[in-house]
């Protein structure tokens, strides 16, 4: 299959040069210039508009921002779908609402053209590593045709459901690790007040029933104030977001997510939103301070 690649981001760069590597075709597109020329220089070719990669491909891959991007690149002016031959499938690693993404799964196949969306968990790591979890809504039938190629990018691949499933997985995957960074900072500042070594006592839940991969990656990152962004506090803030609206459609108490949520904007209010969204622990630190 030859292989369309829409967004050029810290997640969207490794995860098109998996696929490079593994031997694929891949047709590149990304908003920034820049963002192409590793990419070039590996081998892909370039097309001149998302409609223009879309007659090129067999499967059009984006990993954009936010719903407005996703939806510019599939269905705004020279986007995939006026230039798609019926039968094309696309594959949507953005992280956005489940609403927005069965609408737009819904033009698409009027037009012959299937969609997945497949957000993903693991961060840049898990890009780079091509070990990234994949949480797919969609056809089971189109989800067979592009495995082959889902396998080249990540280690975990679940059908979770029809249309906008998927997005409902990393939604709740989002609530999970805002919340356990909060209290993961909120456990280190504790052990700090009491002149506690807190990489001591991640050391210790590191071997009990406390442990998680987020206390493992992001408790060390904490204690190193390592906050080069493997997930920015933006973007967290963004997903976020569309938790805290899909709950309020729903009718579904959230107040955990509220309160990680408030910690999150805090940190992009003080203009650290580019950085990782483990951070959040200096909220705490700060407010603890006073």
């Amino acid at each position: 299959m030859k292989v369309g690649y829409i967004g050029l981001g810290i997640m969207g760069r490794p995860m098109a040069a998996n696929l490079l590597k593994a031997g694929y075709e891949v047709c590149v597109w990304a908003r920034r210039p820049e963002s192409l020329e590793p990419l070039k220089a590996a081998g892909a070719t370039v097309a001149a508009s998302p409609a223009e990669l879309a007659g090129q491909v067999d499967v059009v891959f984006t990993n954009v921002s936010d719903t407005a991007d996703v939806e510019a690149v599939l269905l705004g002016e020279n986007g995939v779908i006026h230039g798609a031959r019926p039968g094309l499938i696309v594959v949507d690693h953005s992280t956005i609402a489940a609403g927005a993404s069965r609408r737009m799964a819904e033009k698409l196949a009027g037009q012959g053209i299937q969609m997945l969306d497949v957000p993903v968990s693991g961060g840049e790591q898990g890009a780079i590593d091509g070990t990234l979890t994949l949480m797919v809504g969609g056809e089971a039938e189109a989800l067979e045709k592009v495995r082959p190629l889902l396998e080249v990018v990540g280690g975990t691949i679940t059908h979770v459901g029809g249309p906008g499933a998927g997005q409902i997985a990393k939604t709740c995957n989002q609530m999970i690790v805002a919340q356990s960074l909060q209290a993961i900072g909120e456990a280190f500042t504790l052990a700090e007040a009491a002149d506690v070594d807190p990489a001591r006592v991640r050391e210790a839940l590191l071997g009990g029933f406390a442990y998680s991969r987020i206390l493992e990656v992001h408790g060390q990152r904490m204690l190193d104030k390592n906050y080069r962004p493997g997930f920015k506090a933006r973007l967290h803030r963004k997903d976020m977001g569309i938790a805290l609206q899909t709950a309020a459609e729903l009718g579904v108490a959230t107040p955990g997510s509220a309160v990680a949520t408030q910690f999150i904007n805090a940190l992009v209010g003080q203009d650290m939103g580019e950085l990782d969204s483990s951070a959040l622990v200096e909220m705490l630190r700060r407010l603890n301070k006073g």
